[in-house]
């Protein structure tokens, strides 16, 4: 035979919950900090790197090679002011410096390595630097 069960629905965790949440903020998530996107491809000379950096000018930007590890560094300034009189409801556009540096598993020929900047894409041709070929060794 089944046994009867009392219910009692304020037990219950779920709607203790729901009741909780009612009375929190719908949102309260703040901007997340700006960052530099790229994707790095490998091609059998070096890499290619193509890097996101909106609002940024290409006097602005540097990019530095040191052995195996690359930094790309952006300043992004303001543009406009807003007039006076004027009230600005939401900013959301970063203004400020960004980086971003990784490291690459051979060493980077920085002679041979280009950078070019068109419509907020940067585009870095990063070359290998050519092995150095193995000596042999006399044994004494």
């Amino acid at each position: 035979m089944n046994k009867l069960v009392s219910y009692d629905p304020f037990a219950d965790a779920g709607l203790d919950d729901l009741f909780r949440g009612f009375f929190r903020p719908v949102r309260t998530a703040t901007p997340a900090a700006a960052t530099i996107r790229m994707d790095v491809t490998e091609r059998d000379n070096g890499y290619v790197v193509h890097a996101e950096i909106p609002g940024a000018r290409k006097e602005d930007i540097q990019v530095t090679i040191e052995g195996n590890q690359v930094t790309i560094g952006a300043e992004v300034k303001r543009d406009f002011a807003p007039k006076e009189g004027d009230q600005v409801l939401r900013s959301e556009r970063h203004y400020g410096s960004v980086h971003r540096s990784f490291t690459l598993p051979v060493d980077l020929d920085e002679a041979a390595s280009t950078a070019r900047f068109e419509k907020g894409i940067l585009e870095v041709t990063l070359a290998r630097k050519a092995g150095v070929a193995g000596r042999k060794l006399t044994i004494q």
